[in-house]
């Protein structure tokens, strides 16, 4: 057997089931090995960033190290932006590349460059194939440590010289971990402080979809918890669907760094005398954008210990598996009077208007859409919009990239989601800035037959950076741009591509477009003057 072929059982032993990738002269090898396994997928991409992507959602959604693959140079570097996001929005992902020969990589040589040390300040880890024998305990440590708190991207290198050389190594056995339970102390100290409160607030993050989508329970457990206690709650943007919507405790999600939006939950903030923050994650949300004086005492309910910031001073941590902690603490909390929180209603008059305002087309693809079914927004204002407008009631049905916000995932993200999640509907709501980066993956959904709706909100700007330039200096410049025919360009990938012609004809359309046995494309003009408004309440 080939240290190729080894890799390719070991990936068999953790349990991938699809590898997303671009061939090349350096993973020859490995790419026939992986079409010759019984059990993985290799899934051929047309950019090495939307293989990146791809692996990146697939990680969120499982909770297992989704994969990708490209070769030397040029491929390794065009992962690096999907892998970083993988890393700041800690989704587990490990990515292979292939390298040249050990017998230059000491030297100047064609397509070489120092693949390692360009991954390592975007990874968890990384590390290169040297000896044959090395392979499974090299694959088995990337795998363990993108799947450890914090979760995140690690880096395997695999010369193409030592993928053709013979070995005798087997897989290592997969060991999967579940966090040990908090200290009896620090949970009686952190009921103390919450008890001794006036105003305590729940501030849930990404941690807790995560420790869901393992298997542990975090998401029932923290929603026994607010039933329990009638604490209020928030959530950063990430953490949609941690809460249902539909519960008055729940406050809209928080996000915008900037005073002045999501005005409830901020008020629900500036009262707050303690604020618990479960699953939290500085990347998410900083602390000073809510505590900005430092007056608020943090309780802190993580699997791991707090990290320090000036502006994030604990005052006990509960650390431990979540849905043990939360658990463990419900019954030692003084319940509160029941909150009263009542959302507002996405329709508001004279949102018939056309082209559409963004949050008609939030609350039709809501409407469009079931409890479990999956919205991947890109990056831009509609992400905002949705992250704030958009109700959620079930985890990881609303994948937002917060961390890092890269453009251009929506498109290759909502393929993964379809290859992961085939039995829920999919939805990929881009702007139309961040779909034509990486709009070749549309031939991938074709050829994969993966049907989802493309949902691109067409205003020919990059909006946010024109509102913050509006709002900041009275002008904006730099930010139009014009768009091919989006309808001509699906039809010319062979899918379906439907243009909105009218506010009323959305939803309809929307609904059509779900139940289709191919990828759809809905191109929605909307109007960009409502940009303006983000930093208001809705």
């Amino acid at each position: 057997m080939r240290v190729a072929e080894l890799v390719v059982r070991c990936l068999e032993n953790e349990g991938v089931r699809h590898v997303f990738a671009l061939p090349g002269e350096e993973t020859l090898a490995l790419g026939l090995a992986l079409e010759d396994s019984e059990t993985i997928e290799q899934v051929v991409v047309r950019h090495e960033q939307g293989g990146a992507f791809m692996a990146d959602v697939a990680g969120r959604l499982t909770s297992y190290p989704g994969v990708c693959l490209a070769t030397l140079g040029p491929g390794a570097t065009n992962l690096l932006t999907g892998v970083a996001d993988a890393t700041l929005d800690g989704a587990p992902l490990v990515a292979i590349t292939g390298q040249a020969g050990r017998e230059r990589i000491h030297k100047r040589s064609h397509q070489y460059v120092d693949v390692l040390a360009m991954f390592r300040p975007v990874v968890k880890w990384s590390a290169r194939v040297g000896l044959p024998d090395g392979a499974p305990e090299v694959v088995r440590t990337a795998f363990r440590l993108a799947r450890l708190e914090r979760p995140g991207a690690t880096h395997i290198e695999l010369p193409e010289d030592v993928a053709d050389q013979e070995v005798s190594a087997a897989p290592i056995p997969v060991r999967r971990t579940r966090y040990a339970a908090a200290r009896e102390d620090t949970v009686r100290a952190a009921a103390d402080v919450i008890n001794a409160a006036s105003h305590p607030l729940l501030l849930v993050g990404n941690g807790v979809i995560r420790r869901d989508a393992a298997g542990h329970g975090a998401v029932a457990a923290l929603r026994a918890f607010v039933a329990r206690t009638r604490i209020p709650a928030t959530h950063t943007f990430m953490a949609k669907g941690a809460l249902d919507d539909r519960d008055p405790a729940t406050l809209p999600a928080v996000g915008l760094q900037r005073p002045g939006a999501d005005l409830a939950a901020l008020d629900a903030l500036a009262r707050a005398d303690v604020v618990i923050c479960v699953g939290y994650d500085l990347i998410e949300w900083g602390p000073p954008l809510w505590d900005p004086k430092g007056d608020k005492r943090v309780v802190h309910v993580d699997t791991r210990p707090a990290e320090i910031d000036a502006s994030y001073v604990v005052a006990t941590e509960v650390v431990g598996e979540l849905a043990d902690s939360l658990e463990a603490l419900a019954p030692l909390i003084a319940p509160r009077p029941a909150p009263s929180y009542k959302r507002p209603d996405l329709r508001m008059r004279g949102d018939d208007a056309f082209p559409m305002w963004p949050r008609r087309v939030v609350a039709d693809v809501r409407a469009a859409l079931g409890d479990e079914d999956i919205v991947i927004s890109d990056v831009g204002a509609h992400k905002v919009w949705l992250s704030r407008l958009y109700p959620a009631y079930a985890p990881n049905t609303v994948i937002v990239a917060n961390g890092y916000a890269p453009m251009g995932i929506a498109l290759p993200g909502a393929i993964a989601a379809k290859l992961v999640r085939p039995e829920r509907k999919v939805v990929a709501f881009c702007g139309d800035g961040g779909f034509l980066m990486n709009v070749q993956e549309l031939e991938t959904a074709k050829r994969l037959g993966a049907p989802f709706v493309c949902v691109v909100l067409v205003d020919e700007r990059y909006g946010v950076i024109e509102a913050n330039q509006q709002r900041r200096f009275g002008r904006t410049g730099g930010v139009s741009f014009t768009n091919p025919d989006l309808v001509a360009l699906a039809r010319s990938f062979g899918i379906e591509g439907v243009a909105v012609t009218s506010a009323d004809g959305l939803l309809p359309t929307l609904r059509r477009a779900l139940d289709a046995a191919l990828p759809t494309l809905v191109a929605v003009p909307i109007d960009p003057r409502e940009n303006v408004k983000l930093g208001d309440a809705i």
